[in-house]
């Protein structure tokens, strides 16, 4: 019988909390929500931006929770006679529970940054490293000030590999997360010109990546691109924080960790790869040479954490994309099918050119074409407009055959391109899908991809259900 995630003793002591009520001796998870709390989980009460989770405490409690951890300040307001541990602040209260499963723990950890790539490089080291031991990773993007503590509070003491995402928006964010997760190994997938809304230039970006080293362990290692333009500043700044292990990736030749060749396919890659030394052949099971990069990142930390390398390049052909994020879609035409790729999570230039090079890779079957969906790109500030035009270039480069756009930022774009390429225009999103189901034939390649505050998702969602995907989510 395996032991409970948490002691009613220890969470008490972690917490600093009171009990009221029958708290039992067992706490076998932790939650923030209400409608997904399995029994015995705890339920932290979070005060968000928009909900109140002290609202939610009774339904948490009649849904088995063990406790439901809320503020003092509330108790009067919270249901008679239930399960409680009284904090000051519940979110704290969650970032010292968070900061006591790190320091009982015995695990090797990772930690992983970037402007593009965060989400699929801690998945691919999730894959990579379960191999070897027993993996506790964050799930979807939980990256931020709540999702890093809560990730650390679900770490079972047996922990052998953590693996955490961190996130930012603003300069500063990085560094308490960092500092919670303490990792052996930090790896920054890339800096390029994201949340430029809150940011100056693309270095002051790296600069606020870089504060990932503040929380590095003593004789711990940083992994970085060599190939990005912020490769030396990152370095610089890797050098002041005291980090004397410095590992680096890329197709420059002089890398530590270097890809000599690469078949990109449309179920995947196959990599001829040098890592740390050793030469190494493995397969990814997602497509995008941006994949193929970051996996690089990725074995490299396997190495560095101990785990075994050749086990985790097997399980790196088993990758497969999630929703918003890469997944296919098959739809039923009455004349066939095509293929919807799904990467309406969100996007920032690097992360739309990713996705258009991904587009430019995928086979297409006569009479079908390349098409691409592109919502605005938020959070660019005074450079939005062009950094929207710029996306010619790579439509150009990936044979894009029609476009598709929404948005005030992207009909700068729509102005730019060639006639032959326009496929229609709407001001929202909802806009496009009487022209998209219309226009869509067999054969087709469709890529739709937009930040999320231009809600490409509803589009995706109606093209599946008009043509009744004829398998599930796929990737190819």
């Amino acid at each position: 019988m395996s032991a409970p995630l948490w002691t009613r003793a220890d969470f008490l002591t972690a917490t600093g909390g009171e009990a009221r009520g029958d708290i039992p001796d067992e706490i076998t998870g932790i939650s923030i929500d209400s409608r997904t709390l399995a029994p015995g989980d705890a339920y932290v009460a979070i005060v968000g931006d928009r909900l109140d989770g002290h609202d939610f405490a009774g339904a948490a409690l009649e849904a088995g929770a063990a406790l439901a951890l809320v503020a003092r300040d509330k108790l009067a307001d919270l249901p008679e006679g239930g399960r409680y541990v009284v904090v000051d602040d519940p979110l704290q209260a969650l970032r010292d529970l968070g900061i006591a499963a790190r320091a009982r723990s015995f695990a090797r950890i990772v930690a992983v940054t970037g402007s593009v790539g965060k989400t699929s490089t801690k998945e691919a080291l999730r894959l990579a490293l379960a191999r070897s031991g027993k993996v506790h990773a964050s799930v979807a993007s939980f990256n931020n000030h709540w999702g890093v503590p809560l990730t650390l509070a679900r770490m079972p003491a047996d922990t052998e590999y953590g693996v955490f995402e961190i996130g930012m928006n603003h300069a500063g964010e990085i560094t308490p997360l960092v500092k919670m997760v303490r990792p052996h190994v930090a790896i920054i997938t890339t800096v390029q010109p994201v949340h430029l809304e809150f940011f100056d230039s693309v270095e002051h970006i790296a600069q606020a990546k870089a504060e990932i080293f503040n929380g590095l362990e003593p004789e711990g290692v940083a992994i970085l691109n060599k190939d990005n333009d912020q490769f030396d500043l990152l370095k610089f700044h890797a050098g002041l924080a005291g980090v004397r292990n410095i590992r680096t990736f890329g197709e420059d030749p002089t890398s530590d960790s270097v890809m000599e060749k690469m078949s990109l396919q449309a179920g995947g890659s196959s990599i001829q790869a040098r890592i740390l030394g050793q030469e190494f052949t493995y397969k990814i099971g997602i497509p995008g040479k941006h994949q193929v990069r970051n996996s690089l990142a990725v074995l490299t930390a396997v190495v560095d954490m101990g785990a075994d390398l050749a086990l985790a390049g097997l399980a790196l052909a088993e990758m497969q994309a999630p929703k918003g994020r890469g997944a296919v879609i098959k739809l039923a035409l009455a004349d066939g099918q095509a293929c919807l790729i799904d990467e309406t999570y969100n996007a920032n230039p690097a992360s739309m050119r990713a996705a258009l090079a991904v587009l430019g890779e995928t086979p297409v079957r006569l009479p079908g074409r390349r098409i691409a969906v592109l919502g605005d790109m938020r959070e660019l500030g005074t450079d939005a407009d062009r950094l929207h035009q710029e996306l010619l270039e790579p439509i150009q480069a990936a044979n894009v055959d029609l476009v598709y756009l929404t948005g005030p930022h992207m009909h700068t774009l729509w102005e730019r391109l060639p006639k032959a390429r326009r496929g229609g225009y709407a001001d929202v999103s909802t806009g496009l899908v009487d022209m998209l189901t219309s226009d869509v034939r067999a054969g087709d390649v469709m890529m739709i991809k937009g930040s999320l505050g231009t809600r490409m998702g509803p589009v995706m969602e109606a093209l599946k259900k008009e043509f009744a995907s004829a398998e599930d989510a796929e990737t190819i």
